[in-house]
């Protein structure tokens, strides 16, 4: 008999909702890259039933007995860090009514299709139509959260994709990078403006970009067998480790907007084919948050990929795939690859101004949580923050500006402050990768990119969500998250 029998039904339990998981991300995939028109409210109301079982399946009455038993078990250090990790997802999911959770589905999936033609129409007044019920329920959602947690609304929300982080530690790290970011964005503007720089010259046709994109991923160890890339309106990574689905979009004028989006995404999916195989379908086998998995995407498309070592690489690739011309050359490349440009478009963003899209979004959708603003104050205080922090006037252009990301027609609510919080992480990683290989650049610029994966693999891939995040820091890195390396990183790319 087994010493851990309360243990091993919980395991079984949770291997079952990942078995369900498995079937939603699949059916959230299709839904981004494949599915007709008219196949949403059926494909809504199909992913809401499943996102109901997942929770009654979360909240089923016996798991509380089952968690207090398997505490009392001889279990080995990875199954007590399972327990604390199934622990943390039953109290959140018992914070919540199966019928709020079905509501949610729904409404962001009708939220989210109509948005696909309404930010191209401009149109923000029909946005707000299907928007508003949609806050009004991530509002229900926090407040129920935060009454269980004694969290702040937004920090209850922050808590689901970042565990452990507050809006008071944001409000310090991000009140850093605000005071020294807009002198350092002035001063590489400055700099780079007598840089020579020559424009590629189009059409990039998209079967030739794609194939591109195919190429530089296997270049970076992504497996075709457990994976593939389609396209869809907004890129993501999706789908399970067992099976990655990443998506990327093409625009014939400019090719280099796919392919570094699809280095990004490169980084998430080998983060997921990378997880510990064999604890798979455990809590514990979720990569640990999503700073941390936006850590490996930037890792890979900004510490990486406009690596000068990296960039050589890649440039015979482009005259392979479009033919020779100037703008290939691997310095000329490497300098529109670090161009700093103030602009509309967060994915679009360079580097150093990031950051700045960033920290608007938070400063909007913590408030709009909280209940401190509504919908219609959005546009005035998006302007307002865009002048503010990189001087580019909105007015008017809602397409560009709040309807441009996925993120709030879906209803996700506390992710954006991740992705510069992975920023961070990322540089801090390249920081200790480089104490322990102080030959990292060279091994780069000599195409060895083993050394980057093999230590992303033992330091963060594997570990998945085995240690909190700040003891995954300290273990990776020496040091819980600072943001003195990502200030270094950039002073030393642009400045240095």
């Amino acid at each position: 008999m087994s010493s851990t029998p309360s243990y091993d039904e919980l395991a079984t339990t949770w291997t079952r909702m990942h078995h369900f998981s498995h079937l939603q991300s699949i059916a959230g995939w299709d839904q981004a890259a494949n599915m007709p028109p008219r196949g949403n409210e059926a494909r809504a109301a199909a992913m809401a039933e499943m996102a109901a079982l997942l929770h009654r399946m979360s909240t089923a009455p016996e798991l509380p007995m089952q968690l207090g038993r398997a505490a009392q078990e001889p279990l080995s250090d990875l199954q007590r860090a399972n327990l604390r990790e199934m622990r943390r997802q039953w109290q959140a999911a018992n914070a919540l009514p199966a019928s709020l959770v079905e509501r949610q589905q729904l409404a962001g999936a009708r939220c989210e299709h109509a948005w696909r033609t309404q930010r191209p129409a401009n149109d923000w007044a029909g946005f707000l139509e299907n928007f508003r019920p949609l806050l009004a329920l991530a509002r229900e959602e926090a407040a129920l959260l935060a009454a269980q947690t004694g969290l702040s609304r937004y920090d209850a929300l922050m808590d689901r994709f970042e565990p452990g982080m507050t809006s008071a530690q944001l409000d310090r790290l991000f009140g850093e990078v605000r005071r020294w970011l807009p002198g350092l964005i002035g001063r590489v503007i400055e700099r780079q403006a007598s840089r020579p720089l020559i424009e590629p010259v189009g059409p990039f046709p998209q079967p030739q970009q794609r194939a591109l994109c195919e190429q530089v991923m296997r270049l970076l160890g992504f497996d075709f067998e457990a994976g593939r890339l389609d396209v869809s309106t907004h890129p993501f990574c999706g789908g399970v480790p067992e099976d990655v689905r990443m998506t990327t979009r093409f625009r014939e004028d400019d090719f280099l907007g796919s392919l570094m989006g699809t280095v990004h995404e490169t980084g998430h999916g080998r983060y997921e084919q990378n997880l510990p195989r064999d604890v798979l379908g455990q809590p514990v086998a979720h990569a640990r948050s999503m700073a941390l998995h936006e850590s490996q995407s930037l890792s890979f498309e900004m510490q990486l990929g406009s690596h000068p070592g990296f960039v050589a690489r890649l440039a015979p690739l482009l005259t392979q795939a479009f033919g020779a011309q100037a703008a290939f050359e691997p310095g000329n490349l490497q300098r529109l690859l670090t161009r700093v440009k103030p602009g509309c478009i967060r994915v679009d963003a360079d580097e150093v101004t990031y950051p700045a899209h960033v920290i608007l979004r938070y400063e909007i959708e913590r408030p709009l949580i909280e209940g401190e603003i509504e919908p219609e104050d959005i546009p005035a205080l998006w302007d307002a923050k865009m002048m503010e922090l990189l001087g580019i006037d909105t007015r008017g252009n809602f397409k560009d500006g709040p309807l441009q990301d996925v993120h709030w027609p879906s209803g996700l609510f506390g992710y954006f402050p991740c992705y510069s919080l992975g920023a961070m992480y990322a540089a801090q990683w390249f920081a200790a990768m480089r104490r322990a290989m102080p030959d990292l650049d060279a091994r780069i610029t000599a195409g060895d990119l083993a050394a980057v994966f093999d230590w992303l693999r033992e330091h963060i891939w594997l570990q998945a969500s085995r240690w909190t995040t700040d003891e995954l820091a300290r273990r990776a890195s020496g040091e819980v998250l600072n943001p003195a390396h990502f200030k270094a990183h950039l002073e030393a790319r642009y400045l240095g």
